[in-house]
């Protein structure tokens, strides 16, 4: 009898980020906030996940919370340090890119080099920068973790805007000055971005 090798379906492929898209409906974008301490990244991240959750659409925000205490663990606050935390941090974007996911990410990452090697890893087209401009002034009169107070003290060496730079983004795809702007205001501006880039695959 003729073997029917034809019926067998091709099972050596892996799925695509097209297939994962398709199947979530959605297509998969990286939002980046980047600003100092204290300007609203994580606040706006939160709010502006829940949006999008609300019409049915998958995110997964990474945060220093989530980031710091475990896959970067082993990480200090060096220079080199905190390159590679952004390295790792992209990567990881990437796998969820990849699986169709909309990424939110929150990081101070206060240098164009840093956030050009993210962009390059994830690659530019899915890399939506968005600057939480806030001034250091309003940052530092919040400072909701206490970590201007001490480093104002010395206690923290290297502390972003205190003794440490931060550059500002080049081209971001938004900036938002939460000293200005309600957190709805913020969150509005970023569905009017992000929604058109991310909507439902018909």
């Amino acid at each position: 009898m003729e073997e029917k090798n034809h019926i067998y379906p091709i099972f050596d492929r892996m799925m695509t980020r097209q297939d994962k898209e398709e199947l979530l409906r959605q297509h998969s974008v990286m939002i980046w906030f980047t600003g100092l301490s204290g300007s609203g990244k994580s606040t706006i991240a939160i709010a502006l996940e829940r949006e999008l959750h609300k019409r049915g659409l998958l995110c997964r925000i990474l945060d220093g919370d989530n980031i710091r205490s475990g896959i970067n663990n082993n990480l200090g606050f060096s220079e080199t340090d905190r390159v590679e935390n952004i390295r790792r941090i992209a990567e990881v974007s990437k796998l969820f890119l990849d699986s169709g996911i909309i990424t939110i990410a929150a990081f101070i990452s206060p240098n164009n080099d840093i956030r050009e090697m993210a962009a390059n890893i994830i690659g530019k087209d899915d890399f939506l920068e968005i600057f939480v401009s806030t001034p250091l002034e309003e940052c530092e009169k919040r400072d909701v973790k206490g970590l201007y107070a001490k480093a104002r003290k010395g206690e923290i060496p290297n502390f972003t805007g205190i003794s440490a730079p931060f550059e500002v983004p080049e081209h971001p795809a938004l900036s938002l000055d939460t000293s200005k702007l309600t957190l709805e205001e913020s969150v509005n501006r970023l569905l009017e971005l992000v929604l058109p880039k991310v909507k439902n695959i018909k």
